[in-house]
């Protein structure tokens, strides 16, 4: 019997890490927003942007953000025993999700399960943008069983938020 992998990649937004010069982030949002607008192809000059941002040497005084989403990842890892957990990013963040899923796919991984903390739909990056590199990835690696958990179940979500509420001091009372 043939062992199969799974994993499961938690992807955030990304966050721009505090330390970083305002020079490289202005120049990468010029250049993105000129080629969105023009709709032409990514220019060498913002892969070499994009990149000098991902890789930027992160800290958890930087880089809150991607601290927290680490943090969720490890909780997450408890309740996922049987899968390697690993954390990506939509921007700014290093791994990128294609970052992520190549290195599970060069550790044999069969499945992969992508599911972002970007939860209401309507979002651009969570609902078109991870899509989208989600079938693309899909064909690059067809023997790798890749699936998007998207969108969520909203009640579930709507309880799991007034469940938190209520454990508060003070919840929410109506006035009469």
């Amino acid at each position: 019997m043939a062992f199969s992998k799974k994993a499961v990649i938690l992807v955030g937004h990304g966050g721009l890490p505090k330390d970083i010069p305002t020079e490289i982030v202005e120049k990468f949002m010029r250049v993105h927003k000129t080629r969105i607008k023009s709709g032409n192809p990514i220019s060498t000059e913002e892969i070499e942007l994009d990149g000098i941002i991902r890789k930027w040497q992160r800290s958890p005084e930087h880089d809150p953000y991607k601290t927290g989403l680490e943090n969720l990842a490890s909780h997450m890892q408890n309740q996922l025993p049987d899968c390697l957990l690993r954390t990506a990013y939509n921007e700014f963040c290093y791994p990128a999700i294609e970052d992520a899923v190549n290195e599970l796919v060069q550790e044999s991984v069969s499945q992969i399960i992508l599911v972002t903390t970007m939860i209401t739909r309507g979002g651009s990056h969570s609902e078109s943008e991870i899509s989208a590199e989600v079938k693309a990835l899909s064909l690059k690696y067809p023997d790798v069983d890749i699936q998007y958990a998207w969108p969520f179940n909203i009640e579930a979500f709507a309880l799991f938020l007034s469940d938190h509420i209520k454990t508060f001091d003070r919840p929410c009372k109506l006035e009469v």
